[in-house]
């Protein structure tokens, strides 16, 4: 799944174990892909069932805990911690640049170094610095460096960024730090037009064919490396980088997954836990299967939201006026079913045309923020009413990070390498997905069944899971801030209330709307609380609410 994350001021449409849609809206980016994703849960206020609520209850009260680290650092990580960055210049204005060594495996620190990139941008004054701030933009597999450059480092309230070196690593196997690459572009392009809701033998063959490949080209790309992604690891790499920047806490900001990044932090080093803000919050209590099928039913509330505000509009090709949401889902799901049949034309200089599985993607890019609603309305009626699939395919596009040139980012790729390696698969065979399937539909009528398949992705990776779900407490550490949307489609509010019931000094701030995250999306609220809390150290009461 992909949790991925952009504010609103940033750019229009960020996600955990195999399948989930896990997103993250970076400078200009939309979110990891749909058939590579990862999965996530289910809002309280979504389609979640009392039954369903009482069941994640259950799994989290079994899942261990994460145990933190001694506090005192090992001999042998010793000239890790000991580093001295040399600065330079990269090209964006204000911003300096560096490379540091984390050892691949924690575990063997003297079998060899992994190389991660930094870039910071220093206080500007005025008022007393406060540190570093580092931020995460979700995904896994979102880059940190191209948010804090595009946007978070020229964008976060002046305030913060006069008091903070704004910074960001990106995480290994991400973008600039060593990136898992899987296909090229051509292969990429085939790999996304790939029929996700396989409706027989031959296109179930199809999908795991697939999958196989996507798998076999990231093993053959970074066999060793693909085993040393996860989750725990990057959290480990944070504490160098804090150490190196020579801050005694680490003060940071993580949305969609990075709320998992910056919570695992705070579990395996609570002492060391600064300021945290957790904002589009993960449950990381949860099995895989689990994560998709409440990440589905938060995309079916997402949906409903923008089903009821599209049939307040004249264009909208789904319904009029008086149009129930699972009218227009119906009549949306039929237009999925049309384009399995007989895909669409786009114009595309590459000769794609708009398949069920893109148009569906491009669907899910617009759930992330309310603002692209309009976007899609007019994407739609291009698609239903003029037989022109361009506008869903930009959508598309954006998700994928696929560029003009039909080149891909490596986003899709550390998705798909950080989830696998995070969680055991949640499906193991096409047969366990087909008996899933009702459940799965019942959460979303409209896109349950490609979102069941495409939590089978991790099945077929090419190294074993080394993570599991586990409670995270972080006792000890400083108040954390977990920021819960209640409508939001990736990261379900119920996701923020289980983390916060999880942290010993959790205070959850509520955000009453709609979208992916909060911080930065147009809640003078959300805004002023965190920023009091960065600026004073100031966390907001537990349970308070914002609109």
């Amino acid at each position: 799944m992909d949790t991925r994350r952009t504010p609103r001021s940033a750019d229009r449409p960020a996600d955990r174990s195999g399948g989930l849609h896990r997103r993250t809206r970076s400078g200009a980016r939309a979110a990891a892909g749909l058939l590579a994703a990862a999965a996530l849960l289910v809002s309280a206020c979504s389609s979640g069932s009392s039954t369903t609520s009482a069941t994640a209850a259950a799994e989290a009260a079994e899942a261990a805990a994460l145990v933190a680290l001694p506090r005192s650092t090992p001999a042998a990580l010793t000239p890790y911690y000991a580093q001295k960055p040399a600065w330079r210049g990269c090209g964006v204005s204000g911003f300096e640049c560096a490379t540091i060594k984390a050892p691949l495996d924690y575990a063997e620190p003297a079998a060899g170094d992994i190389r991660l990139a930094v870039a910071r941008k220093k206080a500007t004054g005025p008022g007393k610095r406060l540190g570093s701030l580092l931020v995460n933009p979700g995904g896994p597999g979102g880059s940190a460096i191209g948010y804090v450059q595009a946007y978070a480092g020229i964008g976060y309230p002046a305030e913060v960024r006069a008091r903070y070196d704004m910074v960001a690593v990106d995480p290994r196997g991400v973008a600039r730090s060593e990136p898992v690459e899987c296909l090229d572009g051509p292969e990429m392009d085939t790999y996304t037009q790939t029929d996700a809701t396989p409706d027989d033998v031959e296109e179930t063959d199809g999908l795991v064919a697939a999958y196989r490949t996507f798998a076999e080209g990231c093993g053959a790309d970074a066999p060793r490396l693909l085993r040393h992604v996860s989750t725990v690891e990057a959290a480990r790499d944070m504490d160098i980088v804090r150490a190196v920047l020579g801050d005694e806490k680490l003060n940071y900001v993580g949305a969609s997954y990075g709320t998992f990044l910056g919570a695992t932090y705070a579990g395996l080093f609570p002492e060391r836990s600064g300021r945290l803000v957790l904002d589009g919050a993960m449950d990381p209590s949860l099995p895989a299967r689990r994560l998709n099928l409440e990440q589905t039913a938060g995309f079916d509330t997402a949906f409903r939201s923008f089903a009821k505000d599209c049939v307040r509009h004249a264009d909208c090709p789904l319904g009029g006026a008086g149009t129930s949401p699972e009218r227009v889902g119906r009549n949306l799901k039929a237009f999925f079913e049309k384009l399995d049949a007989r895909p669409t034309a786009t114009g595309d200089s590459d000769g794609r045309r708009l398949t069920e599985s893109l148009a569906t993607t491009g669907v899910i890019a617009a759930m992330y923020d309310e603002g692209a609603w309009q976007q899609l309305r007019e994407a739609l009626t291009s698609a239903m009413k003029e037989n022109d699939g361009s506008g869903l395919l930009v959508l598309s596009d954006g998700y994928y990070e696929r560029d003009a040139d039909g080149g891909y980012s490596n986003l899709m790729f550390a998705n798909a390498a950080v989830n696998c390696l995070d969680l055991p698969p949640a499906f193991d065979t096409p047969d366990e997905v087909r008996r899933a399937l009702p459940e799965f539909e019942k959460a979303s009528p409209v896109f349950g069944e490609g979102l069941a398949w495409a939590a089978l992705n991790c099945a077929y990776w090419p190294v074993q899971a080394t993570g599991e779900a586990q409670r995270i407490e972080a006792k000890g550490a400083a108040p954390i801030v977990v920021v819960g949307t209640t409508r939001d489609p990736a990261t379900p509010y119920r996701w923020a209330q289980a983390l916060a019931g999880q942290l010993s000094s959790a205070r959850l701030l509520t955000y009453e709307g709609d979208g992916h995250t909060a911080y930065g999306r147009g809640s003078s609220c959300v805004d002023r609380t965190i920023n009091a809390y960065l600026l004073r150290g100031t966390p907001p009461t537990d349970g308070k609410r914002c609109s």
